[in-house]
């Protein structure tokens, strides 16, 4: 049975009627939870949205003739567009909710990896209308062509694996410095531990998807043809990078403005765990 509640907030205001589940165990309880089940489905829809999209398709950038090394083309694969968002995510999360929720989403986002990869080796082993190879045992459609199904697949499991890996090293890198720069600042100058920690962690997750990648043979058609292998991964790094960089210096516009609004909407004081150490004052947004 569903009731409903009214109420004043910590600043004096009348907050309207909001209509809880049993569960819920007042109208502020049911706020706070329902803001974090949109910022963490935002999380969980960009990560899953980046797996599947993946090395499918590279965006390029711009290209520049060296006389050492000859053309560079800077590229970045459509995978990485929603990536950033994932950063901004956990950011708001540690910051209002603090580092041990962050740190549960970041696990559910692992084995959302995993369950993406279980639905992919599903789809290809379960019998399908493809016509099978005795001899070699390639798939070709009723075309003769290899369906576009084991494509993506064949890409994505190698983009996957590359990302579970670099998505736990970055995750829990941009988690662990956000706390170890608020702590240092005891809650001051939330512009530094967004950027301090997410730019730390972006670094680690470009370096290690893209020589994961690599490993795993998922980037053999983009590097097929290419005279220096070694050149073109660090063009990819540097290009990576430098995209995942600047999107981390836009996002702290966002998280300025939703953090204040969004703590006061939930009655959440971000800094409460560092003011016993010192009171940081108004210049703690800063």
């Amino acid at each position: 049975m569903e009731s409903s509640e009214n109420y004043t907030n910590l600043y004096g205001a009348s907050c309207h009627t909001m209509v809880l589940h049993p569960i819920e165990a007042s109208a502020i309880h049911a706020r706070r939870e329902r803001v974090f089940l949109v910022i963490a489905g935002l999380f969980l829809g960009s990560l899953a949205m980046l797996n599947i999209l993946g090395i499918l398709r590279f965006i390029k950038l711009g290209e520049m003739n060296t006389d050492t090394f000859g053309p560079l083309v800077f590229s970045v694969a459509i995978g990485i567009l929603p990536y950033p968002i994932t950063f901004l995510c956990t950011d708001l999360i540690s910051e209002l909710y603090g580092r041990a929720r962050a740190n549960a989403v970041v696990w559910v986002g692992l084995l959302l990896n995993g369950w993406v990869l279980f639905i992919l080796w599903l789809g290809g082993v379960l019998p399908g209308f493809e016509t099978i190879d005795p001899v070699t045992g390639a798939i070709t459609d009723a075309s003769g062509e290899k369906p576009v199904f084991f494509e993506v697949r064949e890409l994505a499991f190698g983009a996957t694996l590359a990302s579970m890996i670099a998505y736990l090293i970055a995750q829990f890198t941009d988690v662990y410095m956000f706390h170890f720069w608020k702590k240092l600042t005891r809650g001051r100058h939330l512009w530094l531990r967004n950027n301090g920690s997410t730019l730390v962690s972006q670094l680690f997750d470009t370096v290690a998807v893209i020589l994961i990648s690599w490993w795993v043979g998922a980037l053999d058609a983009i590097l097929e043809g290419k005279p220096n292998v070694a050149t073109t991964l660090v063009t990819l790094i540097l290009t990576g990078y430098v995209f995942k960089f600047v999107c981390a210096l836009l996002d702290t516009l966002p998280l300025y403005w939703l953090v204040p609004r969004l703590a006061r909407w939930m009655e959440i004081d971000p800094i409460a765990e560092h003011r016993h150490l010192e009171d940081p004052g108004p210049e703690s947004a800063q």
